[in-house]
């Protein structure tokens, strides 16, 4: 029997999604379509292993599966969708499809399979699981995954019954004939564009609910009807960078055209990726430029662009810096900052127009890493701010936790990849994050209904104490927020490489290092810097532990060391945690103020504890 090993390939299997090198190459950059024999069975092992799951859960089966614009996605759905045939699910296949609108999809259908390595380079693949609820598994349901994916690559018999399906289109175990296994999986393929309608008829009027926080028709439209009278004498216009990603094929078009805004496309033929794939501002030049040669032209409602990442999920933002004259990129701690004061006081606006009660009991749910611009954002609207590990699936369990506790959360996310998820969303979505942008630009100050309506911006600069102008521009509420000086994700500075595999031994020779160093240290920190004291604070999934006295029980978690003056009030934070998709230690620092010098010496300090501790 022949021996695959498909185990050595170490596929990365964290909550957010399982990753590897799938180019058939083995290089990282490789564009080719092509993935080995032993990747179509990993793929096909996957699919199996979602459909035992499934198949547990429901008495009528049914999966959504669907990819990015990579090349070696199609390979890879092939490989399941056989699969899954042989299993005897039901499956719908619209091939290239936004993560966002599969997981509005997939709220028709038992749950989804979407093939996708989100940012990673083009040679990379994943696979992503979720059910009805609009999101990925979470971590524990994840492991069962795991689990069995892992008992599955180490049996050759597996191996062997996987590779007769992908050979035969059926399995042992069934009584269909190959013909017809073949020809249902060919009839799949045939109703993919019915299949591609449905999804993005799904979609859009999930994102209607989600923009307007109303599954009220009449009411989502009362929204985008006042958009589209507000911008009647203010015109709007949108840029996007496609990079031939998945959303090329979604409604970004459709929906910015029923609000009455403009729509520029660049990039957008489906997988022509054109430059690195990760929405960081090295990748958004490109957006940049050509806004700034659409204002050049004399199109100058052209106010904000953004670059979805692959999958469509992430989207970070340029806007018209209507001072300087110039395109400008936004970092990804700020566009969350505005996404979630957009949100907080849009929830605000509604109890006056509607008087629902939407502003009663708000919450934000965040990542450890998020700056702390963010706390200062909440405490303005008196909404609290609750923080989980890294990880898209850990911060959306904790809102849905919060949820339960009878908390509104209408807004949460990752401020350290930018974007965010909105309510009922469970996932990132840059259509989400733009219309937050529209919304406060556009909702301002009115009279409806006899009474006088504050705008979103107006609301915010009340919670401040702050001067409010009705003639305002994005520029004017950026000046408004909080300001923190944050290492960027992708920032060479931002990544290590380490040895030790087990956290728990770094995290713990990490903490000998640091309260050595910190005895030393403390008096210049309070003389530079007014730093008088520190609090470790370790993440878990959806679980933050204060003044963490033994940092080993982090484990594989975000440790985070809070910086406090003398009234124990926050002025900077360093943290640290292993990536869960890539083989990389993840390091960050936060510092209260536009102190880069600050932010510099306490990362480059946590970088060299980390790096003594790497050695022990």
């Amino acid at each position: 029997m022949l021996k695959y090993k498909i185990m050595e390939h170490k596929m990365i299997t964290s909550a957010s999604g399982w990753r590897k090198v799938f180019a058939i190459s083995g290089d990282e950059n490789d564009n080719t379509t092509q993935i080995s024999e032993n990747d179509q069975i990993l793929s096909g092992i996957a699919a199996e292993v979602f459909a035992d799951y499934i198949i547990e859960k429901s008495s009528s089966p049914s999966v959504i599966l669907g990819r990015d614009t990579r090349p070696t996605g199609k390979a890879i759905c092939e490989a399941m969708l056989k699969v899954l045939v042989a299993k005897n699910i039901r499956v719908k296949y619209p091939g290239i499809i936004a993560a966002p609108e599969i997981m509005a999809y997939g709220k028709s259908a038992s749950g989804f399979i979407y093939i996708s390595a989100s940012h990673n380079p083009i040679g990379h693949n994943g696979i992503k699981f979720g059910l009805d609820d609009g999101g990925v598994l979470n971590g524990t349901e994840n492991a069962r995954l795991v689990k069995a994916l892992n008992e599955k690559c180490a049996d050759d018999a597996e191996i062997e019954r996987i590779k007769a399906i992908l050979n035969e289109h059926k399995s042992p175990k069934t009584a269909n004939s190959p013909e017809e296994a073949r020809d249902e999986v060919q009839e799949i393929l045939a109703q993919s564009q019915k299949s591609k309608v449905e999804a993005k008829a799904a979609y859009m009027s999930f994102s209607k609910e989600v923009i307007s926080a109303s599954s009220d028709q009449s009411e989502q439209e009362k929204l985008f009807s006042k958009i589209r009278q507000n911008l009647l004498s203010n015109k709007f216009g949108i840029i996007a960078d496609m990079n031939g990603s998945a959303r090329t094929l979604s409604i970004d078009k459709t929906v910015f055209k029923d609000a009455g805004i403009s729509y520029y496309g660049l990039n957008d033929e489906p997988g022509k990726i054109v430059h690195a794939i990760i929405p960081e501002p090295e990748n958004l030049v490109w957006c940049a430029s050509e806004m700034e040669r659409l204002q050049g032209e004399g199109k100058t409602e052209v106010k904000l662009g953004y670059m979805p990442d692959c999958d469509g999920d992430r989207g970070n933002i340029v806007f018209w810096n209507e001072k300087a004259k110039k395109a400008e990129v936004l970092k990804a701690q700020e566009v969350f900052a505005l996404s979630v004061l957009s949100e907080l006081a849009y929830m605000k606006y509604l109890d006056e127009v509607s008087a629902g009660g939407c502003g009663k009991n708000l919450a934000v749910a965040a990542n450890c890493p998020t700056s702390m611009r963010i706390d200062e954002v909440t405490k303005a609207f008196g909404a609290r701010l609750f923080r989980a590990e890294v990880g898209e699936a850990n911060v959306v369990n904790l809102a849905r936790k919060k949820r339960s506790e009878g908390f509104t959360v209408r807004i949460l996310g990752e401020g350290s990849n930018g974007g965010n998820i909105t309510h009922p969303a469970a996932v990132r979505d840059p259509l989400n994050t733009i219309f937050a942008l529209v919304k406060l630009l556009v909702l301002r100050d009115s009279e409806e209904g006899g009474k006088k309506v504050k705008g979103l911006f107006h609301i915010w600069c009340d919670s401040q104490n702050l001067p409010y102008n009705n003639d305002f521009s994005l520029c004017d509420v950026i000046a408004t927020l909080p300001v923190y000086c944050t290492t960027g994700v992708a920032e060479e500075r931002a990544i290590l490489k380490i040895k030790t595999t087990d956290h728990s031994v770094l995290k713990a020779n990490f903490q000998k290092i640091f309260e050595e160093e910190w005895n030393c240290k403390k008096s210049e920190l309070s003389s530079k810097y007014n730093i008088e004291g520190y609090e470790a604070i370790g993440t878990n999934g959806t679980e933050e532990t204060r003044n963490l006295s033994d940092y080993s029980k982090n484990g594989k978690g975000g440790l985070k060391i809070l910086f406090t003056d003398k009234n124990k009030s926050p002025l900077a934070y360093i943290w640290m945690r292993g990536s869960g998709t890539e083989p990389v230690f993840r390091v960050l620092c936060d510092v209260k103020g536009n102190n880069s010098a600050e932010e510099h010496e306490l990362l480059d300090w946590e970088r060299s504890m980390i790096l003594k501790a790497d050695k022990i």
